[in-house]
């Protein structure tokens, strides 16, 4: 499962779901001064200082209409989809998203013509979960990514060298366990909350096919998740760190030589280590495949209920299309990530050099988003299976013959509703 730490900061805040729905929109509480129509702006709580202050500042900027944000504490998915099903919910949300059902419900509006002249400017893995049908239904805002973290001088002690294949990282794994020292975290589970399609990934595979196919009836898939199980069973995972996979306190303290985590670590990292550590994406597994990373990106949608529905476009095209650095502001100066336009990525200062630099890399090209087609009922036929063979060791080819039948059957019923 892709899980991008402003999802992680978002779930982890107050647990108020659907209490702020309902005729309660915003409007009038702490907008900005510019005339026209009044809108309505729902954003996601953010754990990043400064968040909720840099938003309401574009806003006050923008001066052909009246915006309000409005800060969203709790489930905010569940209050959006719900919000989005009357005439009180927002013109302008972030949407982690937007899902198919709302797409195919006619609850969000077709963005593409915002996208004239830029759209080869977006990251195409980020862009993709995003596009139906050809039309674009939401403006990706930021990236979030995960990649491999190592500790070089540890690496460079034992005689390992950066894993470049997945049966590298078995190898590296099992060479890098002391008896102070795991050589790997995948979090506390092994792996089986995070990684999600990853593996399939790095074995040339993927989740749903342009198509609108299983992507993963084959082989390769059991021999890529059959090897993390390698990894749980032969003792060189972290197991019950005092944090789990999204903080870095297990790698930065020295309990692992390497771990899973996201770009959102890398500050806390070098300002510990200094110099002494890398990046990398997920390794390959067979021969032709490419490494993997998975990316994520909340993006900016307007409602089908909005009463003002160009403005709110109007909007959302200065803000996200127009205002670089705006977008910029956004990505690096609350908390760490990398813009979701291609040129802003490659020329922002902060992720010109080191780590940062490969990770803007390896986003690039190996990049990898959830598909739009994969439904929570695919995901969770997917999570069990995953689960059953790296922590019980269940066969992966009895287990993903399972999940292709599951599958299969569930992106049968997504086509026939298209």
């Amino acid at each position: 499962m892709t899980i991008s730490r402003r999802t992680v900061l978002a779930t982890a805040a107050a647990m108020g779901l659907l209490t702020a729905c309902g005729s309660n929109t915003g409007r009038g509480q702490g907008g900005s001064g510019g005339s026209g129509p009044d809108l309505a702006q729902w954003y996601h709580q953010y754990g990043e200082a400064g968040t909720e202050q840099a938003v309401e500042r574009y806003a006050a900027a923008y001066k052909k209409a009246h915006v309000t944000v409005q800060w969203r504490p709790g489930n905010y998915d569940e209050q959006t989809a719900a919000a989005l099903l009357t005439d009180s919910g927002p013109d302008v949300f972030e949407v982690n998203g937007p899902t198919l059902d709302q797409i195919q419900g006619k609850q969000v509006l077709d963005l593409t013509g915002l996208f004239e002249g830029v759209k080869d400017d977006f990251n195409p893995a980020v862009l993709a979960p995003k596009t139906h049908d050809g039309r674009i239904w939401a403006i990706p805002q930021v990236i979030d990514m995960q990649m491999l973290y190592y500790r070089k001088s540890l690496l460079a002690d034992a005689g390992v060298r950066p894993p470049a294949t997945l049966d590298e990282l078995i190898d590296a794994a099992k060479a890098l366990t002391t008896k102070k020292t795991k050589g790997l975290f995948l979090g506390n589970d092994g792996g089986a909350g995070v990684l999600g399609g990853t593996p399939l990934y790095a074995a040339g595979l993927e989740l749903v096919t342009p198509g609108g196919e299983v992507g993963f009836d084959d082989p390769a898939a059991a021999r890529a998740l059959g090897k993390i199980h390698q990894l749980y069973a032969g003792k060189s995972l972290l197991l019950g760190a005092p944090a789990d996979w999204s903080d870095p306190s297990a790698f930065v303290q020295g309990l692992t030589a390497m771990q899973w985590c996201g770009l959102w670590a890398l500050p806390v990292v070098e300002k510990a280590l200094g110099d002494d550590f890398g990046v990398l994406p997920f390794p390959a597994d067979g021969t032709g495949a490419k490494p993997a990373v998975p990316v994520g990106a909340y993006g900016a949608a307007v409602s089908a209920r909005s009463t003002h529905q160009e403005a709110a476009k109007d909007f959302l095209k200065w803000l996200w299309i127009e205002r670089t650095d705006y977008q910029e502001d956004f990505a690096l100066s609350y908390g760490f990530h990398i813009p979701a336009r291609l040129s802003l990525a490659r020329k922002a200062a902060k992720l010109r050099e080191g780590a940062a630099a490969d990770a803007v890399r390896y986003t690039t090209d190996y990049g990898y988003a959830q598909p739009l087609l994969w439904t929570p009922a695919s995901q969770t036929a997917y999570q069990d299976a995953l689960s059953n063979i790296i922590k019980d060791g269940a066969d992966p080819d009895s287990e993903l013959r399972t999940v292709v039948r599951k599958v299969s059957a569930e992106l049968a019923r997504v086509r026939r509703k298209s």
